[in-house]
């Protein structure tokens, strides 16, 4: 009896210790009905300016606590059809089979695989990104802006991070040359903490 209580005890205590990282983590919404939350792009546009631009739909969702950042994971998903550079014809351009090709590949969608907390609120997340029909790992940069609390009673936890993205990588055919060949992306990401 006492060696059964004995082994339930220690079960028990292992499996406290496991799950303990996992019970503090809280589960956030990104916040785009407020207009808190941005995904922006810009490229050089022959080498000789930088054209930007953004997504204007897009959603997610990510768990994070400060005590275990490594335990973190992030999911957003992006409607490409909704990019948007402040000018008609080239957001036409953008959805057409030169780039986004929008009519086959409407969503492109990033999930987390790794997050590592470099200290000083940085943050190295790595995750697949989906675009444009092809899955490839990719690494954001990333910090930690604030938490705390909201003056209409919720939670709040906001990032910043930035990639660079390769555009053959992705099979995107048109190539405006080498100064043109990469895009810098930035997620600027504020979560309402789900209650």
């Amino acid at each position: 009896m006492k060696k059964t209580l004995k082994t339930t005890l220690i079960v028990t205590s292992l499996m406290t210790t496991l799950l303990a990282p996992l019970s503090h983590a809280a589960n956030y919404v990104i916040d785009t009905k407020g207009a808190h939350a941005s995904i922006n792009f810009k490229i050089k546009h022959l080498g000789y300016s930088w054209l930007t631009g953004r997504f204007d739909k897009f959603s997610g969702k990510f768990n994070y606590d400060a005590d275990h950042v490594n335990d973190s994971k992030i999911e957003v998903n992006i409607d490409t059809t909704s990019v948007n550079t402040n000018h008609a014809e080239r957001n036409k351009h953008l959805k057409s089979a030169d780039f986004l090709e929008v009519n086959n590949f409407a969503t492109a969608k990033f999930t987390s695989t790794n997050i590592i907390d470099k200290g000083n609120d940085k943050l190295e997340i790595t995750g697949i990104l989906s675009l444009h029909g092809i899955s490839k790992n990719i690494v954001i940069d990333a910090v930690k802006i604030g938490e705390g609390k909201d003056p209409w009673g919720g939670y709040r936890v906001g990032f910043s991070g930035t990639t660079t993205l390769t555009l053959k990588d992705f099979a995107i055919k048109m190539d405006l040359g080498p100064a043109s060949s990469q895009v810098i992306l930035t997620l600027n990401i504020e979560g309402v903490r789900v209650k």
